[in-house]
């Protein structure tokens, strides 16, 4: 809900409360937004069902959300979106499995023109296209008062909800959090849902969190462009992309991991690969050539990068840790 409403954004909301407990917004130390340029994606979504929701899911006869077609939502995130509307869904397919990687497996990027005007969706995951799984999700946001169509929110106060970044950079979700569901590949993902979360406190239409909480967000949003605004879904571990496709990638490992800045490459021509270390909005950390078996990033401030290596006949892209 963006484009026709940024001229007539006003400030008729509650104040942002206090810092919460999870990742900040996406230009704070400590946040785990993705910018979509970053090199960590391997692929994006290719294939996409919408099925949208209506502008206000509390009139009975009011239009369905119309911004947007499945195209927009197709390839890289852009900024260009398909608009959900109150409790809209969109599943989406890709070139290959999602798989779980070492720590976040794919990101969901939504149109949010500030980083507080926030409208939010819960994720799910199948194996198979019929069986759905959510990932729990957290709300902290007061509910004493609605956040209203033009409101605030702390996304400290947000974890595993789609939309809780602005424009341009993903809420990242990792299938570890899944990993207990029994009935769930979380190493063969074939689908990825997203639902918009309907913001309202009256008990006929709220939704909650996977603690039971209320999820207060932007409500009503009564306009062709409401609901939760789908940009993409990108990957960071996928089977079947071309980049992980021969046995020597598929074998290839950087070991140990994590480790406190040395790390080894099981590479045997190691001497004819380049290096490139990048953290996990996509900036360049160190790069080089590998004279060794050797990477020592001894120095490199603790925390989760992505390495690339390079060869004639070998491209991998691999996430480390540096603790």
């Amino acid at each position: 809900m963006k484009f026709a409403l940024i001229s007539l954004f006003v400030i008729a909301s509650l104040s942002i409360s206090a810092q919460g407990p999870f990742a900040p917004q996406a230009n704070q130390l400590g946040t785990s937004a993705i910018h979509t340029d970053s090199s960590v994606f391997v692929a994006w979504a290719s294939k996409v069902d919408v099925q949208r929701g209506k502008q206000d899911i509390a009139i009975h006869n009011f239009d369905t959300t119309t911004v947007g077609n499945w195209i927009q939502c197709i390839g890289k995130a852009e900024g260009t979106v398909v608009s959900l509307g109150d409790s809209g869904v969109a599943t989406l397919q890709f070139d290959g499995l999602v798989y779980n990687g070492i720590g976040p497996d794919f990101a969901v990027f939504e149109n949010a023109f500030n980083h507080t005007f926030l409208e939010l969706a819960f994720v799910e995951v199948s194996s198979n296209g019929i069986d759905f799984y959510r990932f729990p999700s957290h709300s902290l946001t007061d509910t004493t008062l609605p956040v209203g169509s033009f409101g605030e929110i702390n996304p400290s106060q947000i974890h595993n909800l789609a939309g809780k970044y602005t424009v341009n950079y993903g809420t990242p979700f990792d299938l570890s959090d899944l990993d207990s569901v029994s009935q769930l590949d979380v190493n063969a993902i074939s689908h990825i849902r997203i639902v918009d979360v309907v913001g309202s406190l009256n008990s006929n239409h709220t939704q909650r969190d996977s603690r039971g909480r209320k999820i207060n967000d932007q409500y009503p949003t009564p306009f062709p462009s409401g609901g939760f605004d789908l940009d993409a879904v990108g990957v960071i571990y996928m089977k079947g992309v071309s980049l992980f496709e021969t046995k020597d990638q598929l074998s290839f490992s950087i070991y140990p991991n994590p480790s406190n800045g040395v790390f080894y490459v099981s590479s045997k021509e190691y001497e004819k690969l380049q290096f490139e270390l990048r953290d996990m909005l996509g900036r360049p950390i160190r790069s080089g050539e590998l004279t060794s078996k050797k990477l020592d990033f001894t120095g490199v401030e603790k925390g989760t990068y992505m390495i690339s290596i390079i060869g004639n006949e070998l491209a991998v892209i691999r996430k480390i840790i540096i603790q």
